[in-house]
């Protein structure tokens, strides 16, 4: 265990950090934990089918009305864990790899991010594959040019991860000199398995409010991370 100040300390030394990042991080914009007491796993149980590939392809209209209802915040702000991070990629000092798709990383204006399950306002026609405006797809689900259903560019169940996502990830990894792991339980793969190719040089530090159980060495920072963010130096 270390107390957050020497965490601070350590983050404001860092020249190569990765930040590797989960729900956690945008609950304090608004968002909801999927999977938290009332998050919307818990709330749906068929949650994954919902949003699977399979669902889209064969009830494309429901998965619409299914992500419009439960996905989309249109209106959240990046807090400051998102501010303070993306402080950290502009000096050049620092890289993001995100399981969140509801681009508060970009909006915060975040340099070296890895969007790793895609982003919920990047949308596109399935039918032409042209880019949409994510407001557009809010009034409706399908292309006006071409009738086209559309969807946005996330890693549905049953999908793959986009291998430059992959790439870059395990790029930034093993040039970092220390890993973040901030709002995530860091149980869902294959996003937990990118830490096997960090650095092994590489400190590990875990934000959390609760004491994250890893299989490998780490030094947990059992505190708020607002909290604990709010107290960074950038």
């Amino acid at each position: 265990m270390m107390n957050a100040t020497a965490a601070q300390t350590a983050l404001q030394q860092a020249q190569h950090i990765v930040f590797m990042t989960g729900a956690g991080v945008s609950t304090p914009s608004g968002i909801p934990d999927y999977r938290s007491k009332n998050g919307l796993y818990t709330e749906h149980h068929n949650a994954e089918y919902y949003l699977s590939h399979a669902f889209l392809a064969s009830h494309p209209t429901e998965f619409y009305q299914y992500l419009k209802s439960n996905l989309y915040y249109p209106d959240a702000q990046p807090n400051v864990i998102h501010q303070k991070m993306a402080a950290l990629t502009q000096q050049g000092r620092a890289s993001v790899i995100t399981q969140n798709i509801d681009n508060l990383y970009v909006v915060a204006k975040t340099a070296n991010l890895v969007e790793f399950h895609g982003n919920l306002y990047q949308v596109y026609c399935t039918k032409c594959g042209q880019s949409v405006a994510w407001q557009d797809y809010l009034k409706a689900p399908t292309h006006q040019a071409d009738g086209g259903y559309l969807r946005p560019n996330v890693v549905l169940y049953d999908e793959g991860i986009a291998p430059a996502n992959i790439e870059r990830a395990v790029q930034y990894l093993q040039q970092a000199d220390l890993v973040v792991i901030c709002g995530t339980s860091f149980r869902v793969y294959p996003f937990a398995g990118l830490i096997d190719y960090r650095n092994p040089q590489a400190q590990v530090l875990a934000v959390n409010a609760e004491p994250l159980q890893l299989p490998f060495d780490f030094t947990m920072v059992q505190e708020d991370a607002t909290t604990f963010f709010e107290e960074v130096q950038v």
